[in-house]
């Protein structure tokens, strides 16, 4: 499951359906987008959203309460939200639940799949500190702020885009060919 909420960070996003869709051993991708997501790609991108959508195999109303991911008997290797913001983040800390993205997110603790959050903000208050601290206590909790890195040595902000989106990959043991580590560069 990806989740795509109202914080900065539309490309990621975009480049990590892109990278999905690279892997057979993915079986298929649901996408949540929010209406806050919807206008930060406005802003971020010259995508549509019908074309971030397209790159899924399904994607789910967030006001559709009662799709599948909704329910702990509704298998999923696990979800993603990218970006995640800090309204987002509060939601899922207090269980909170009142849309998909965030009744999924709360599935997703409690059958104990790796959730990811490309939490997004800066600075951060000392709520949104609290916040990612208590889902960070969590053991299948990742907190994976998409934050540049130079050790690779990217010669563009795509290599950026793809190195952190290989980097939220990672918690689902899937490997992007582009990926460079440490020491590895």
């Amino acid at each position: 499951i990806i989740g795509m909420s109202g914080a900065s960070g539309a490309p990621l996003t975009i480049e990590l359906l892109k990278q999905l869709q690279q892997y057979k051993e993915i079986i298929e991708t649901h996408l949540i987008v929010t209406k806050g997501a919807e206008m930060t790609l406005e802003q971020e991108t010259d995508w549509s959203v019908s074309q971030v959508e397209a790159l899924a195999d399904e994607v789910l109303e967030q006001d559709n309460i009662g799709a599948g991911p909704a329910s702990g008997s509704y298998r999923t290797e696990g979800m993603v939200i990218v970006p995640c913001s800090m309204k987002t983040a509060a939601g899922i800390v207090s269980g909170y639940t009142d849309n998909l993205l965030l009744r999924a997110a709360d599935v997703t603790i409690k059958e104990k799949r790796p959730l990811v959050l490309a939490a997004r903000e800066t600075p951060m208050s000392e709520i949104h500190l609290r916040n990612l601290y208590e889902l960070s206590r969590l053991s299948n909790v990742w907190i994976v702020p998409p934050m540049m890195t130079f050790y690779q040595k990217p010669e563009s902000i795509d290599d950026m885009v793809t190195h952190l989106a290989a980097k939220l990959l990672s918690p689902f043991g899937v490997e992007v060919k582009e990926y460079r580590r440490w020491k590895e560069c």
